[in-house]
């Protein structure tokens, strides 16, 4: 009997150890959700909670998982990578307040949507000082790191500022400070926090951003302590030291499959398709069945661009995809590992997004699916993945992926658009239901919407447009001026500057005005007053399409097509896509196209 019990205590403690094992699972297995970025670089306006929450019932169609940006108060406009305020009574942040941050959450939640935060612990922003950070009380409990919980080799220990005795565990950054997860103080905060965002904002799980900063073990220790539903992190580099980064985490954290994006991108920039099954500079994407017998797909999160991958402008153009964004997105919604769709491209494809994503939950993909090459050729590339039982998807991807016949009949197309095909087996193409999206970008009263098309840039000329809302009443003043200048508008007036000119309205009903230089050389910094409002201190970007919010994006040199115009063999549409050479302007539908280096309008 007493041998009986101690084999009945052993078994229990197995099935324990199990459980606790699968609970600190960072992704879970056979996992078939698609995942949405709900945000771009300096995407303001379309990031705002109130926005989002409306798009609730497009956006169900196709995620299960929407990722935020970093949610707190960071003392400004900011996209949040320079954290300031980590607790609730500080959450109005550039994308909304925290009431509808909150409200935005528990309708996602209702729709079957588990929202992603943001969590950036690699390094934190000051209040005034080199070592000063804020004092927060929350339910009663007082949080504030010191100067003691800073890397001893951060910037502010070489500018004479006491810092903590323990050296960084990972890799350094001069932008703010960076935190010693060593400290005892430090992992008090940032447990607090977390399960802040878990238990009381209602966050389903973490985007960790720039992990290579600090080891990989301490998100083990905040994950096993807050026990978020889904764990992914930022580490931006080669398979390898991601796959080092996951084993660090115990497998408590998935990662961004880096590799993934570049293969992707190599394929659709130098139009290479065989480029899919190739390495990006030696790296086999975590996904691919190549790497290390394919046993890491669980915790890759796949996407073919983000916030910092994207193109941003002239200046900073990163690493972008720059055409082909549905064959793009045909083939990250194929594959094995869980897929984050960018904001900007479902934007521009909603429709035939959800129908990719509605095939491959229909045939039963996940992210542990096995794939396999059918065909590997410049002009297209062919991948074959198995799904639920005997179902398959074939993904055929590339320029000419309209001419690659299946070498079995049991294949049944199902879906097709530019250079992507979709193929089924297992599973009747009238038994998969494609969703039927709302028109929920229908223009809304003081929210941007794009570039309005009378927006114009001519050769040489500074300037800038300024989208303003209707409280500010019809006359805007544009102050700008240099770095280091003497604190007067660079073109020598007073403040609130020189007044800006009226030249349209935009489809929400705001007024569009447009700012012209005097000068030959463009202005550092720029500044839109009226109202008794003002916007914040902005970057000048010459052409740059700003509203309240910030720059939303660049207005270049437009003319309209005319009957004089002849056929061109250069026309692309603005996402970069190629239109066959021969075709006319003429016969073009209404909308922007870019000819020889330059948009038109028809």
């Amino acid at each position: 009997m007493k041998k009986l019990l101690i084999l009945l205590l052993a078994l229990l403690l197995c099935i324990s150890t199990s459980q606790e094992t699968k609970a600190g699972e960072g992704w879970p297995a056979n996992y078939g959700g698609v995942m949405l970025q709900a945000f771009y670089w300096d995407g303001y306006a379309d990031a705002q909670w109130s926005r989002l929450e409306k798009q609730v019932d497009n956006l169900s169609t196709t995620f299960d998982l929407v990722w935020l940006p970093q949610s707190g108060d960071c003392g400004g406009q900011s996209m949040g990578y320079d954290d300031l305020y980590w607790f609730p009574g500080h959450y109005n942040s550039s994308f909304g307040t925290e009431t509808e941050l909150r409200s935005l959450i528990t309708t996602f939640k209702n729709k079957g949507i588990g929202t992603i935060a943001d969590v950036v612990i690699n390094h934190r922003r000051n209040v005034s000082t080199w070592n000063d950070f804020p004092r927060e009380t929350y339910k009663g409990v007082t949080y504030q790191l010191t100067y003691k919980d800073i890397c001893s080799n951060d910037e502010a220990a070489a500018n004479g500022y006491q810092v903590g005795p323990n050296a960084d565990t990972g890799e350094g950054w001069d932008g703010m400070r960076d935190l010693d997860h060593k400290s005892q103080n430090v992992q008090t905060n940032v447990k607090a926090y977390l399960k802040m965002l878990l238990e009381d904002l209602g966050y389903a799980g973490f985007r960790y951003d720039m992990v290579k900063g600090y080891s990989g073990e301490y998100t083990k220790l905040y994950n096993n302590d807050s026990k978020p539903q889904f764990s992914v992190g930022e580490c931006w580099d080669s398979s390898n030291t991601i796959k080092n980064w996951i084993d660090a985490t115990d497998k408590t954290s998935a990662a961004f499959d880096f590799q993934f994006h570049y293969t992707v991108r190599n394929a659709a920039n130098y139009s290479d398709w065989s480029n899919l099954g190739k390495q990006n500079d030696g790296n086999w994407p975590l996904v691919s069945s190549s790497f290390y017998t394919g046993s890491y797909r669980q915790y890759a999160v796949t996407f073919v661009e983000n916030h910092d991958t994207e193109y941003r402008s002239a200046t900073a153009q990163q690493d972008p995809l720059r055409k082909d964004t549905l064959a793009a997105n045909a083939y990250l919604l194929a594959m094995p590992g869980t897929p984050c769709v960018f904001l900007k491209h479902w934007q521009a494809y909603k429709q035939e997004i959800a129908n990719m994503a509605a095939v491959r939950k229909a045939v039963g993909i996940s992210n542990v699916s096995k794939p396999t090459n059918l065909a590997s050729h410049k002009d297209y590339y062919a991948v074959q993945v198995a799904g639920d039982g005997s179902k398959k998807l074939l993904c055929v991807v590339g320029t000419e992926a309209a001419t690659y016949e299946p070498k079995s009949t049991a294949w049944k197309k199902v879906i097709s658009g530019y250079h992507y095909v979709y193929y089924v087996q297992g599973i009747e193409p009238s038994d998969i239901t494609l969703p039927q999206l709302k028109d929920d970008e229908k223009p809304q009263d003081g929210v941007y919407n794009g570039v309005p098309s009378f927006c114009t840039v001519e050769e040489n000329e500074i300037c800038a447009f300024f989208e303003a809302p209707t409280s500010w009443g019809s006359q805007i003043y544009t102050w700008a001026w240099m770095n280091g200048g003497d604190g007067k508008d660079y073109v020598g007036t007073s403040w609130p500057g020189v007044s800006a000119t009226l030249i349209g309205t935009a489809d929400n009903g705001n007024k569009v005005f447009k700012w012209t230089s005097t000068k030959t050389t463009a202005p550092d910094n720029i500044i839109f007053s009226g109202g008794g409002e003002q916007t914040q201190d902005m970057a000048f970007t010459n052409g740059g399409y700003y509203t309240k919010d910030g720059r939303q994006d660049v207005v270049t040199g437009i003319a309209s097509i005319t009957n004089t115009q002849t056929t061109s063999p250069y026309i692309y549409t603005l996402d970069g896509r190629r239109l066959p050479a021969g075709i006319s302007l003429g016969s073009l539908p209404r909308g922007i196209y870019i000819v020889n280096g330059k948009k038109l309008v028809k």
